[in-house]
Protein backbone atom coordinates (compact mmCIF):
# COMPACT_ATOMS: atom_id res chain seq x y z
CA UNK A 1 0.00 0.00 0.00
CA UNK A 2 1.22 3.00 -1.16
CA UNK A 3 2.15 6.37 1.59
CA UNK A 4 -0.37 9.27 1.76
CA UNK A 5 0.83 11.99 0.46
CA UNK A 6 0.86 15.26 3.09
CA UNK A 7 -1.21 17.44 1.37
CA UNK A 8 -1.84 19.59 4.32
CA UNK A 9 1.83 21.08 3.74
CA UNK A 10 1.43 21.78 0.00
CA UNK A 11 -1.82 23.44 -0.04
CA UNK A 12 -0.55 25.96 3.52
CA UNK A 13 2.67 26.38 0.91
CA UNK A 14 1.55 27.20 -2.49
CA UNK A 15 0.04 30.38 -2.11
CA UNK A 16 3.55 31.66 -1.29
CA UNK A 17 5.35 29.85 -3.65
CA UNK A 18 3.33 31.60 -6.35
CA UNK A 19 3.88 35.10 -4.79
CA UNK A 20 7.54 34.38 -4.72
CA UNK A 21 7.49 33.00 -8.28
CA UNK A 22 6.43 36.35 -9.74
CA UNK A 23 8.53 38.27 -7.73
CA UNK A 24 11.69 36.31 -8.88
CA UNK A 25 10.16 36.88 -12.88
CA UNK A 26 10.24 40.49 -12.54
CA UNK A 27 14.09 40.27 -10.33
CA UNK A 28 15.28 38.20 -13.08
CA UNK A 29 14.37 40.47 -15.90
CA UNK A 30 16.10 43.27 -14.12
CA UNK A 31 18.80 41.87 -13.34
CA UNK A 32 19.83 40.80 -16.68
CA UNK A 33 19.30 44.14 -18.30
CA UNK A 34 21.41 45.83 -15.89
CA UNK A 35 24.04 43.01 -15.92
CA UNK A 36 24.59 43.50 -19.78
CA UNK A 37 24.54 47.48 -19.02
CA UNK A 38 27.27 47.36 -16.07
CA UNK A 39 29.42 45.00 -17.95
CA UNK A 40 29.65 47.68 -21.27
CA UNK A 41 30.14 50.76 -18.83
CA UNK A 42 32.89 48.48 -16.66
CA UNK A 43 34.46 47.73 -19.54
CA UNK A 44 33.97 51.14 -21.27
CA UNK A 45 35.14 53.17 -17.68
CA UNK A 46 38.04 50.50 -16.84
CA UNK A 47 36.52 50.08 -14.05
CA UNK A 48 36.91 46.65 -11.14
CA UNK A 49 34.19 48.14 -9.65
CA UNK A 50 31.52 47.95 -11.95
CA UNK A 51 32.94 44.79 -13.95
CA UNK A 52 32.73 43.18 -10.28
CA UNK A 53 28.99 44.36 -9.78
CA UNK A 54 28.56 43.13 -13.72
CA UNK A 55 30.10 39.43 -12.89
CA UNK A 56 27.70 39.49 -9.68
CA UNK A 57 24.98 40.06 -11.68
CA UNK A 58 26.02 37.20 -13.83
CA UNK A 59 25.88 35.41 -10.96
CA UNK A 60 22.35 36.96 -9.50
CA UNK A 61 21.01 36.20 -13.31
CA UNK A 62 21.57 32.23 -12.68
CA UNK A 63 21.12 32.31 -9.30
CA UNK A 64 17.45 34.18 -9.77
CA UNK A 65 16.98 31.11 -12.38
CA UNK A 66 17.20 28.98 -10.56
CA UNK A 67 15.51 30.01 -7.49
CA UNK A 68 12.66 30.21 -9.98
CA UNK A 69 12.70 26.74 -10.85
CA UNK A 70 12.72 25.73 -8.00
CA UNK A 71 9.82 27.61 -6.60
CA UNK A 72 7.75 26.39 -9.64
CA UNK A 73 8.72 22.77 -9.24
CA UNK A 74 8.55 23.01 -4.82
CA UNK A 75 4.45 23.93 -6.40
CA UNK A 76 4.55 20.17 -7.57
CA UNK A 77 1.54 18.15 -5.73
CA UNK A 78 2.95 15.67 -3.55
CA UNK A 79 2.66 12.24 -3.97
CA UNK A 80 2.80 8.63 -2.76
CA UNK A 81 6.82 8.32 -3.14
CA UNK A 82 7.52 11.90 -2.56
CA UNK A 83 5.31 12.92 0.47
CA UNK A 84 6.40 16.03 0.86
CA UNK A 85 6.62 17.11 -2.80
CA UNK A 86 9.29 18.70 -4.02
CA UNK A 87 9.39 21.41 -0.92
CA UNK A 88 13.38 20.83 -0.52
CA UNK A 89 14.33 22.32 -3.44
CA UNK A 90 14.24 25.86 -2.44
CA UNK A 91 16.65 24.88 0.37
CA UNK A 92 18.84 23.45 -2.51
CA UNK A 93 18.92 25.97 -4.15
CA UNK A 94 19.88 28.38 -1.18
CA UNK A 95 22.39 26.12 -0.73
CA UNK A 96 23.88 26.45 -3.96
CA UNK A 97 23.34 30.46 -4.61
CA UNK A 98 25.55 30.68 -1.19
CA UNK A 99 28.21 28.85 -2.75
CA UNK A 100 28.07 30.77 -5.67
CA UNK A 101 28.40 33.65 -3.31
CA UNK A 102 31.73 32.64 -1.48
CA UNK A 103 32.80 32.17 -5.07
CA UNK A 104 31.72 35.50 -6.23
CA UNK A 105 33.23 37.22 -3.21
CA UNK A 106 36.39 35.40 -3.71
CA UNK A 107 37.16 36.07 -7.14
CA UNK A 108 36.19 40.08 -6.87
CA UNK A 109 39.06 39.89 -3.66
CA UNK A 110 41.46 38.17 -6.12
CA UNK A 111 40.66 40.58 -9.00
CA UNK A 112 41.20 43.76 -6.45
CA UNK A 113 44.70 42.19 -4.92
CA UNK A 114 45.85 42.38 -8.90
CA UNK A 115 44.43 45.73 -9.72
CA UNK A 116 45.84 47.35 -6.42
CA UNK A 117 49.32 45.67 -7.35
CA UNK A 118 49.07 47.61 -10.95
CA UNK A 119 46.73 50.54 -11.23
CA UNK A 120 45.62 51.48 -14.24
CA UNK A 121 43.33 54.72 -15.75
CA UNK A 122 39.67 54.70 -15.11
CA UNK A 123 36.71 56.93 -16.49
CA UNK A 124 35.43 58.09 -13.04
CA UNK A 125 32.40 60.05 -15.22
CA UNK A 126 31.15 56.74 -17.22
CA UNK A 127 31.80 55.04 -14.08
CA UNK A 128 29.27 57.05 -11.86
CA UNK A 129 26.65 57.34 -14.47
CA UNK A 130 26.61 53.20 -14.81
CA UNK A 131 26.71 52.59 -11.19
CA UNK A 132 24.06 55.10 -10.42
CA UNK A 133 21.65 53.61 -12.34
CA UNK A 134 22.55 50.46 -11.48
CA UNK A 135 21.81 51.54 -7.49
CA UNK A 136 18.22 52.41 -9.18
CA UNK A 137 17.90 49.19 -10.50
CA UNK A 138 19.58 46.83 -7.32
CA UNK A 139 16.77 49.16 -5.76
CA UNK A 140 13.76 48.25 -7.56
CA UNK A 141 14.73 44.46 -7.79
CA UNK A 142 15.66 44.91 -3.90
CA UNK A 143 11.68 46.25 -3.02
CA UNK A 144 9.73 43.56 -5.10
CA UNK A 145 11.86 40.61 -3.30
CA UNK A 146 11.50 42.13 0.35
CA UNK A 147 8.08 41.21 0.97
CA UNK A 148 9.05 37.12 0.95
CA UNK A 149 12.44 37.32 2.03
CA UNK A 150 11.91 35.97 5.71
CA UNK A 151 9.50 33.44 5.18
CA UNK A 152 11.71 31.41 2.52
CA UNK A 153 15.10 30.73 2.70
CA UNK A 154 15.13 30.35 -1.43
CA UNK A 155 13.83 33.94 -1.97
CA UNK A 156 16.40 34.84 0.96
CA UNK A 157 19.22 33.77 -1.00
CA UNK A 158 17.98 35.54 -4.23
CA UNK A 159 17.28 38.81 -1.72
CA UNK A 160 21.16 38.59 -0.84
CA UNK A 161 22.64 38.44 -3.93
CA UNK A 162 20.36 41.85 -4.85
CA UNK A 163 21.87 42.96 -1.38
CA UNK A 164 25.29 42.50 -2.59
CA UNK A 165 24.02 43.72 -5.84
CA UNK A 166 23.43 46.96 -4.47
CA UNK A 167 26.24 47.54 -2.40
CA UNK A 168 28.29 46.82 -5.27
CA UNK A 169 26.55 50.12 -7.11
CA UNK A 170 26.85 51.88 -4.14
CA UNK A 171 30.42 51.46 -3.72
CA UNK A 172 31.12 51.95 -7.34
CA UNK A 173 29.30 55.34 -7.03
CA UNK A 174 31.45 55.77 -3.77
CA UNK A 175 34.66 54.90 -5.77
CA UNK A 176 33.56 56.75 -9.03
CA UNK A 177 33.39 60.46 -6.83
CA UNK A 178 36.79 59.59 -5.05
CA UNK A 179 38.70 59.31 -8.09
CA UNK A 180 37.00 62.25 -9.97
CA UNK A 181 37.50 64.16 -6.61
CA UNK A 182 40.69 63.14 -5.89
CA UNK A 183 42.38 60.54 -8.73
CA UNK A 184 43.01 58.08 -6.66
CA UNK A 185 42.52 55.17 -8.71
CA UNK A 186 42.94 52.57 -5.63
CA UNK A 187 39.73 53.31 -4.22
CA UNK A 188 38.28 51.16 -7.23
CA UNK A 189 39.81 48.15 -6.20
CA UNK A 190 39.41 48.62 -1.98
CA UNK A 191 35.91 49.65 -2.42
CA UNK A 192 35.32 45.95 -4.37
CA UNK A 193 37.05 44.43 -1.40
CA UNK A 194 35.21 45.72 1.06
CA UNK A 195 31.43 44.80 -0.87
CA UNK A 196 33.18 41.26 -1.38
CA UNK A 197 33.46 40.56 2.46
CA UNK A 198 29.82 42.01 2.97
CA UNK A 199 28.86 39.59 0.41
CA UNK A 200 30.91 36.54 1.62
CA UNK A 201 29.28 37.33 5.65
CA UNK A 202 25.72 37.25 3.96
CA UNK A 203 26.68 34.27 2.05
CA UNK A 204 27.92 32.14 5.19
CA UNK A 205 24.91 32.71 7.29
CA UNK A 206 22.51 31.56 4.02
CA UNK A 207 24.75 28.35 3.71
CA UNK A 208 24.83 27.49 7.81
CA UNK A 209 20.57 28.18 7.52
CA UNK A 210 20.29 25.94 4.35
CA UNK A 211 22.72 23.19 5.84
CA UNK A 212 20.43 23.07 9.14
CA UNK A 213 17.42 22.03 7.49
CA UNK A 214 19.00 19.49 5.36
CA UNK A 215 20.72 18.14 8.31
CA UNK A 216 17.07 18.74 10.06
CA UNK A 217 18.43 20.37 12.66
CA UNK A 218 16.13 22.10 15.61
CA UNK A 219 15.11 25.49 14.15
CA UNK A 220 16.56 28.13 15.79
CA UNK A 221 13.67 30.10 16.80
CA UNK A 222 12.18 26.83 18.62
CA UNK A 223 13.20 25.26 22.19
CA UNK A 224 13.48 21.91 22.58
CA UNK A 225 13.14 21.82 26.12
CA UNK A 226 10.67 24.48 25.76
CA UNK A 227 8.25 22.06 23.60
CA UNK A 228 9.20 19.09 25.95
CA UNK A 229 8.06 21.26 28.90
CA UNK A 230 4.51 22.22 26.52
CA UNK A 231 3.59 18.20 25.87
CA UNK A 232 4.63 17.39 28.99
CA UNK A 233 2.51 19.54 30.69
CA UNK A 234 -1.02 18.34 29.25
CA UNK A 235 -3.38 16.46 31.59
CA UNK A 236 -2.98 12.84 31.17
CA UNK A 237 0.46 13.09 30.15
CA UNK A 238 3.15 11.50 32.19
CA UNK A 239 6.11 11.29 29.92
CA UNK A 240 7.43 12.31 26.50
CA UNK A 241 10.59 10.85 24.48
CA UNK A 242 11.51 10.70 20.80
CA UNK A 243 10.89 14.24 20.45
CA UNK A 244 12.17 15.40 16.87
CA UNK A 245 11.52 19.11 15.22
CA UNK A 246 12.68 19.68 12.19
CA UNK A 247 12.37 22.23 8.69
CA UNK A 248 10.00 21.11 6.10
CA UNK A 249 11.08 23.66 4.10
CA UNK A 250 10.55 27.03 5.05
CA UNK A 251 8.01 28.45 7.11
CA UNK A 252 7.24 24.78 7.24
CA UNK A 253 7.62 23.09 11.04
CA UNK A 254 7.27 19.78 11.91
CA UNK A 255 7.32 17.26 15.21
CA UNK A 256 7.23 13.98 15.64
CA UNK A 257 7.30 12.36 19.53
CA UNK A 258 5.80 9.89 21.41
CA UNK A 259 3.54 10.75 24.81
CA UNK A 260 2.95 8.12 27.26
CA UNK A 261 -0.85 8.61 28.81
CA UNK A 262 -2.41 6.44 31.31
CA UNK A 263 -5.57 6.84 30.18
CA UNK A 264 -6.43 5.99 26.62
CA UNK A 265 -9.68 6.93 26.86
CA UNK A 266 -7.91 10.93 26.72
CA UNK A 267 -6.14 10.35 23.89
CA UNK A 268 -8.36 12.35 21.57
CA UNK A 269 -8.14 15.46 24.39
CA UNK A 270 -4.28 14.96 24.39
CA UNK A 271 -3.92 14.49 20.75
CA UNK A 272 -5.59 17.80 20.42
CA UNK A 273 -4.30 19.92 23.29
CA UNK A 274 -1.01 19.46 21.70
CA UNK A 275 -1.59 20.22 18.15
CA UNK A 276 -2.74 23.61 19.81
CA UNK A 277 0.24 24.75 22.12
CA UNK A 278 2.33 23.31 19.24
CA UNK A 279 0.54 25.76 16.07
CA UNK A 280 1.64 28.46 19.41
CA UNK A 281 4.87 27.79 19.32
CA UNK A 282 5.17 28.03 15.49
CA UNK A 283 4.98 24.28 14.93
CA UNK A 284 1.90 23.41 12.21
CA UNK A 285 2.39 19.97 11.47
CA UNK A 286 2.39 17.67 14.52
CA UNK A 287 2.67 13.87 14.81
CA UNK A 288 2.27 12.22 18.42
CA UNK A 289 1.98 8.69 19.08
CA UNK A 290 0.06 7.56 22.19
CA UNK A 291 1.65 4.94 24.20
CA UNK A 292 0.08 3.66 27.63
CA UNK A 293 2.26 3.59 30.81
CA UNK A 294 3.89 0.20 30.60
CA UNK A 295 5.44 0.71 27.29
CA UNK A 296 7.03 3.43 28.58
CA UNK A 297 8.43 1.58 31.67
CA UNK A 298 9.64 -1.17 29.36
CA UNK A 299 11.18 1.54 26.69
CA UNK A 300 13.38 2.76 29.72
CA UNK A 301 14.19 -0.83 30.79
CA UNK A 302 15.55 -1.36 27.39
CA UNK A 303 17.74 1.61 27.21
CA UNK A 304 19.44 1.27 30.40
CA UNK A 305 20.50 -2.25 28.99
Amino acid sequence: MSGTPVTGVDCAHTGRLGKHSRALRIALAITAAFMVAEAVGGWWANSLALLADAGHMLGDGASLALALLAARLAQQPASGRRTYGYLRLEIFAALINGVVLVGIAVLVVWRAIVRLAGPTEIHSGVMLAVAAAGFVANLVTLRVLHAGHTHSLNLRGAYLHVVGDLLGSVGAVLAGAIIALSGWTPADAIVSTGIALLIALSAVRLLRDSVDVLLEATPRHISLPRVAEELGSIPGVSDVHDLHVWTVTSGVVALTGHAVIADPGRGREVLATAADRMERLGIGHVTVQLEPGEKSAECRLQNAE
